[in-house]
């Protein structure tokens, strides 16, 4: 073959092999999101999802010497498109150990059926898109093509957060993956995967214009019923939009909060949780001269500012925000005679962490204690909503009581629906409380920005979860089974994997930890994830220019940095401005993934079998994702010490795998597994 013939070939698997990373990535970002607004468990349990497409990668890349089975792949993904809307899962539940908000009845099938479909559906499409990533990437040397992965998928995630921004619909996506599915797989997609493909196109194109309407974190539908506008997101009723009279009648609550300003002038009203402007029409009526409007959910606002008869947001005396609420307070001067959190639970988690939602750290002790903070001398906090538990109305009123150091006011008017008001602040006499104060000696403890779980009543992993972790364990064992791996396929990259466990948990402590500094808004995630993408990219192209320093030097750097991350208390970061908390965040944050990188890349390229490492790495990624849970017993901080542990136990395993290779002994080496990949050059 010619040098011209082999450039072309070159160049064509390069392109292939970027071009099947972007479809994995894209993929697996696509499903978390459809899939969690189809099936409301998932609203939940996000990282299943995330964790699913972790196992299927890995089982891809650890059998990268059988034959491809790309041509299989619009069939799984019709299938697993076909299950989730035939049987789908649009009303939440409540518990007694946690809360999900909405109605106690859910359709759909039960959550030990669903969670083991999904995670083995998605496990399945990623399994496909993978297999054919390793079938290409064993053609590179190692880290060319981890470099050329890593690629791919910036590209993935980029792509896909664009068409987030364009507020692009579903069917968008699938058409995306479509085009590439069939010009990736031209000599394996036959007719029937086309049409397979086609018709996963017109189906999420019917639901595309059904009247729903797709935000950055939500598949919203809204429909007029007695007079009102009704607004669900993912199936779940989220918010009624009516004339303020309407309101003054049907949920007299809303009012609650001003009749503690004594007819006094409300110059000024801050609203977390604006939403379609129910609240900032009250705040109007009430006499207010300006109200600052913040809403996390651009959809929503814009939906608000068509169907609210009120048209509040056409005021000159409302400023809107779209922003984290939590993030607004830390950026205002304060002086305001009203702060309210309005309803403000968002229904869903940020992308791929365990049990974070977006409001997570709007409820912490040291969020509601900024809150109190930015009140005028006589000024008012009030928060509403409907609370389902007597234990949350209890551990909020304790919180509230913290911040401002006096018993708080708590109207709950209709106890058995967990409609609750709680206010305190200076302008607030409890004398003109309508409803006795709680008894909040037996309340929960506040949640605070290490332990942000304001739904889960005690540290510790709720039945839900376990139940949901107990699913995809089995699911779990069956899939690698009929995978029939070898032990030694992943004994053998005992450091690669435990690495994949210790990056998985770093990743997720970063995405946490910004959406503490910088908010929980899609942007933020966005970025964060892209910056972990570009950092890992980084490390491989300077370990592919100089020589890196032994092993032992750079584990010692990583576990420096680690334990600086862990050492500095975050809250020292919201003391600092906007820039300066940037530059120290991305320092904190990066260094240790760069570093965790360098590590990565010099072990790595150092394989005699690239897709086997790199799928045991990935399983360990995995096993991660599971690990993530542990935040709910131990908190977000402390998951950095065992990032450091696990990372130890990693040098410990590369010695002995190096001490194997040099005897000839002991463990079984990466040189003596035998999985059938064609040897790479390092």
């Amino acid at each position: 073959m010619s040098e011209r013939a082999d450039n072309d070939r070159a160049r064509r698997l390069r392109i292939r092999l970027v071009g099947l990373s972007f479809l994995m990535l894209f993929v697996e970002l696509a499903l978390i999101r459809w899939l969690g607004e189809n099936i409301v468990f998932l609203s939940y349990f996000t990282n299943f999802v995330l964790l699913g497409s972790f196992l299927g990668i890995g089982l891809g890349f650890l059998t990268a010497d059988r034959p491809s089975r790309f041509r299989w792949l619009p069939a799984a993904l019709f299938a697993l498109v076909a299950f989730a809307l035939v049987f789908p899962v649009e009303i939440s539940r409540a518990g007694s150990d946690v809360i999900f908000f909405g109605s106690l009845e859910v359709s759909g099938l039960p959550i030990w059926v669903m969670l083991p479909v999904v995670f083995m559906g998605a496990a399945g499409v990623l399994y496909l898109i993978a297999h054919a990533v390793a079938r290409t990437f064993v053609e590179f040397p190692p880290l060319e093509a981890y470099r050329l992965d890593i690629l791919g998928s910036v590209l993935g995630i980029v792509g896909f957060t664009a068409l987030s921004w364009l507020r692009a619909p579903p069917v968008v996506w699938a058409l995306v993956a479509a085009v590439l599915i069939v010009w990736l797989g031209a000599d394996e997609v036959d007719g029937r995967g086309k049409i397979l493909l086609a018709g996963l196109v017109i189906v999420l194109g019917a639901q595309s214009v059904s009247g729903h309407l797709w935000s950055p974190y939500y598949r919203v539908t809204w429909f007029e019923r007695a007079g009102a506008v009704h607004v669900n997101v993912n199936g779940i009723p989220h918010q009624t939009v009516r004339t303020n009279e309407q309101r003054a009648t049907a949920e007299p609550l809303y009012l609650e909060p001003y009749t503690f300003t004594g007819g006094r002038t409300i110059e000024r009203v801050l609203i977390i949780g604006a939403g379609t402007g129910a609240d900032v029409a009250l705040a109007l009526a009430s006499g207010a001269e300006h109200v600052d409007a913040v809403e996390i959910d651009p959809v929503i606002f814009r939906l608000g500012t068509e169907v609210n008869p009120e048209r509040p947001y056409d005021d000159d005396r409302v400023d809107v925000t779209i922003d984290d609420g939590r993030a607004f307070m830390q950026r205002s001067d304060g002086g305001y005679d009203l702060v309210l959190f309005a309803l403000p639970d968002s229904l869903t988690l940020v992308a791929g962490q365990s049990s974070l939602r977006l409001e997570s750290y709007l409820f912490t002790q040291e969020a509601i204690d900024e809150a109190v903070g930015l009140l005028a001398d006589d000024g008012v906090f009030a928060m509403y909503n409907y609370y389902t538990e007597e234990w949350l109305v209890a551990r909020l009123a304790a919180t509230v009581a913290a911040a401002t150091g006096e018993p708080p006011c708590v109207v709950a008017p209709n106890a058995q629906a967990g409609l609750a008001m709680i206010a305190g602040g200076p302008g607030v006499d409890i004398a003109d409380c309508r409803s006795p104060v709680r008894d909040l000696t037996n309340a929960p403890d506040p949640v605070t920005d290490d332990w942000p779980f304001l739904y889960v009543r005690d540290r510790g992993l709720p039945s839900f979860y376990l139940i949901g972790m107990a699913s995809i364990l089995a699911a779990t064992l069956v899939l690698v089974r009929r995978a029939g791996l070898r032990r030694g396929s992943v004994r053998g990259h005992l450091d690669l994997f435990l690495m994949g466990v210790a990056f998985l948990l770093l990743e997720a402590k970063s995405v946490v930890q910004f959406a503490l500094w910088f908010g929980t808004t899609w942007v933020v995630n966005a970025l964060v994830f892209t910056g972990v993408l570009l950092s890992v990219l980084g490390a491989v192209e300077l370990a592919r220019r100089i020589r890196l320093p032994r092993p032992a030097v750079l584990y010692g750097l990583l576990g420096a940095a680690v334990l600086t991350s862990w050492a500095v208390p975050p809250a020292i970061l919201l003391e600092l401005g906007s820039i300066p908390r940037l530059v120290v965040a991305t320092v904190l944050t990066f260094s240790p993934i760069f570093l965790a990188n360098l590590v990565f890349a010099q072990r790595f390229e150092n394989t005699s079998h690239s897709a086997a490492a790199f799928g045991a790495n990935l399983l360990g990624a995995m096993v991660g994702g599971a690990l993530e849970y542990g935040a709910l017993v131990i908190g977000y901080r402390s998951l950095a010490l065992v990032v450091g542990v696990l990372y130890g136990l990693a040098f410990i395993a590369w010695r002995r795998i190096e001490a194997g290779a040099e005897t000839g002994a002991g463990m079984v080496t990466d040189h003596t597994i035998r999985t059938g990949v064609p040897t790479q050059p390092a």
